[in-house]
């Protein structure tokens, strides 16, 4: 199963082309290829990943071609089935986002704290306004955790450095680029994140010895999350092949936040200046905060929401705190799923446009988190990739859903995402 349609290119600007998928055309960034009107290729992101010989393009094509609008149906129908009530001052608010207009931060906040009754009415919102804008496209990433050593000592973090209960693992560069490079060629990921945590074995020369070596064997779109290195290190990673960027600046709340990293080798604002230099380099950046810190309030969520878009976020990655027992937040009740989908939902309306993420955190949190997420406004997933072994020491938080082989996990988001009338596809904007 392909993670991306291929299109024909009908027009060339430049390093920008106009490709056209069943009718429907994307403005895309080609970067990494020479080409001419009449290619087809691979897009992720709004980047050209991949040029393919017409000879291979077209049966893909020709199986799609049923299937993209029998989905688009699908999906159409489900956003016009919510329900569309508009009476009372919450409701307006949808309709204001609804019709394009920005709401304010006391309106984020009153869309946030949605009581029981109000909040079908904000995740049908959601929804349409997801379906008006991007249609039915739903990015599949691949995750790849490659190393679980962190110099950092979060509260919240399983993986944290004090934690010495965890087993720690290293990839070296050749065992990650071999996994990257499988799931591209094996299993058709044409979007794939590099994370780990802030592990200082793995220098800036070797962070662009991985981007090269796979990109030299594979069209994909990468993104790397490995914390906050120096923005060299970032820089250089673009110049490598790199286009994405995912990086939390996990919460707005500056008192909060240096609760919560005590130890931290950054601070905020530092974190914040690579988050814009990523963007001023040409990145896509993924940046989001954890619902369900201690002290946290609605009004902190709003502003988080705020601070994304400020940033010039390209997917929102809003995920909640599961409370691991090996670290000093152990105790600390985990976030009602509904809270987590309130953000998502209310992204939706801050930002149209945008990708948002359903975290596996989500997932773990609650088994339906997947559906749950997609039909209040996301439009984004992650299946991981790691090896079994590995994957079961990147203990970020506790319980996670990484039993199935990777094989099965693409089997059942594809058939969640037929099921909602989702192409897993990035046909970008």
């Amino acid at each position: 199963m392909c993670y991306a349609i291929p299109g024909r290119i009908v027009s060339l600007n430049g390093k920008k082309a106009v490709v056209d998928y069943f009718g429907e055309r994307r403005t895309v960034r080609a970067d990494f290829t020479d080409l001419t009107v009449g290619d087809y290729v691979y897009a992720q992101g709004g980047f050209v990943v991949d040029k393919i010989d017409a000879s291979d393009a077209l049966p893909i094509l020709e199986q799609w071609k049923d299937t993209f609008f029998q989905l688009a149906l699908r999906d159409a129908e489900l956003a016009r089935t919510t329900d569309k009530r508009h009476e009372g001052e919450f409701a307006q608010i949808l309709s204001q986002a609804e019709d394009g207009s920005s709401l304010s931060h006391e309106q984020i906040a009153r869309l946030l704290n949605a009581n029981l009754a109000e909040q079908g009415l904000l995740f049908g919102a959601a929804n349409r306004l997801r379906h008006a804008h991007l249609k039915n496209a739903c990015c599949v990433h691949g995750i790849i955790e490659f190393s679980n050593i962190c110099i950092n000592d979060c509260l919240y973090c399983g993986i944290r450095h004090s934690n010495e209960k965890l087993s720690r693992y290293r990839l070296s560069v050749d065992e990650i680029v071999d996994i990257a490079v499988h799931a591209v060629k094996k299993h058709g990921f044409r979007a794939l994140v590099l994370q780990s945590g802030e592990d200082i074995a793995y220098s800036t020369d070797d962070f662009v010895n991985i981007i090269q070596n796979i990109k030299k064997q594979c069209g994909v779109l990468l993104f790397m999350s490995v914390g906050c290195r120096d923005l060299e290190c970032y820089t250089r990673m673009y110049h490598a092949g790199a286009r994405g960027v995912l990086l939390r600046f996990e919460t707005s709340n500056l008192s909060l936040y240096s609760r919560m990293h005590k130890g931290a080798k950054s601070d905020f604002s530092a974190r914040l200046e690579l988050v814009r230099h990523a963007k001023k380099s040409g990145y896509l950046i993924a940046t989001g905060s954890i619902i369900g810190l201690p002290g946290q309030t609605e009004i902190d969520l709003a502003n988080d929401i705020l601070l994304a878009k400020s940033l010039g976020a390209d997917m929102y990655s809003f995920g909640p705190l599961i409370p691991h027992p090996d670290t000093p937040l152990n105790e600390i009740k985990p976030v009602d799923v509904r809270m987590v989908l309130k953000m998502i939902a209310t992204s939706r309306l801050v930002d149209p446009d945008a990708t948002i993420l359903v975290t596996s955190a989500l997932e773990t949190l609650d088994r339906q988190g997947r559906r749950s997420g997609l039909l209040s406004g996301a439009n984004s997933l992650m299946i991981n990739i790691t090896p079994s072994r590995q994957r079961a020491l990147y203990s970020i938080y506790p319980r996670r859903t990484d039993s199935l082989t990777v094989e099965e996990n693409i089997d059942s988001t594809i058939e969640l995402l037929h099921e909602l009338g989702r192409a897993p596809t990035d046909l970008g904007r």
